[in-house]
């Protein structure tokens, strides 16, 4: 794949912009970068990457970008250790199997998956969160088996996607364990980071990273995510919620008018 600057600039971008929403709203930016992967170098004259190249990527920059995120959100008491010690270590579990069993699938069945969690989440994201947000961060309390069990459920699918799960892991945690919202984004970084382990080592082992644009991806999340977390800190609860569901809901949308 020729390095022009062009290509160096678009993929640059892609993952800047991504990695920036992702430490604002606590997601690792797959949801983002994927259909903007997939789509946009076309539109530049680039040369197209194929699902699975793209899932590969994907799951190598989550990784960076995550990590970013969770060191700007490690003060506060945002970060829930035990929520992250039951449901990062399922996830892990899952990821590793979802990502190196998605060397089997064909490009449409990645497709169909994506399509499938973005569905979930973006319906979700529209069910009613009343008084979450008044509980209390030492006060917030939550079912350790069933946050284990469907954190292992969303790492296998989303292992398959190299998305790492936390556009699913955010409704999740909203909606089901009625963890805060800012203690939903930090900790979910913190899952996700521990996913994205699992992920990329199944990705890089069945040989599905492009490594340059990947170079390239996690450079630009090393320098957005902290900014985004940063930003996110300072705006308002309600808001960050509606941002992440329209978002979810805009790609689930994309990704289904071209399955169809």
């Amino acid at each position: 794949m020729e390095l022009s600057l062009t290509f160096i600039m678009t993929i640059f971008l892609i993952g800047f912009i991504g990695s920036y929403i992702s430490g604002m709203i606590g997601i690792g930016g797959s949801i983002i970068k994927y259909p903007m992967l997939l789509y946009i170098p076309p539109l530049f004259g680039l040369a197209a990457f194929t699902a699975h190249e793209v899932a590969g990527i994907s799951a190598v920059q989550v990784f960076f970008a995550t990590i970013g995120g969770v060191w700007a959100y490690r003060k506060g008491g945002y970060l829930n250790k035990t929520l992250i010690i039951y449901m990062g270590f399922a996830i892990l579990l899952g990821s590793f199997i979802g990502g190196f069993g998605s060397k089997l699938m064909s490009e449409s069945g990645i497709n169909l998956i994506y399509g499938l969690l973005a569905l979930i989440a973006a319906i979700m994201m529209f069910i009613p969160k009343r008084g979450v947000d008044d509980i209390p961060l030492d006060q917030v309390i939550f079912n350790k088996w069933l946050a284990a069990v469907l954190a292992l459920v969303v790492g296998i699918g989303a292992g398959i996607v190299g998305a790492a799960g936390a556009f699913l892991l955010v409704p999740i945690m909203l909606v089901v364990l009625k963890i805060p919202t800012r203690m939903t984004i930090a900790t979910s970084l913190a899952i996700t980071f521990i996913s994205s382990i699992g992920s990329m080592a199944g990705k890089l082992m069945t040989g599905q990273v492009d490594y340059m644009p990947a170079l390239i991806m996690v450079i630009a999340s090393l320098i957005a995510s902290p900014m985004g977390a940063a930003a996110g800190k300072k705006m308002n609860t309600k808001v960050l919620r509606i941002m992440l569901a329209v978002l979810i809901l805009a790609t689930a949308i994309k990704i289904w008018l071209d399955i169809l």
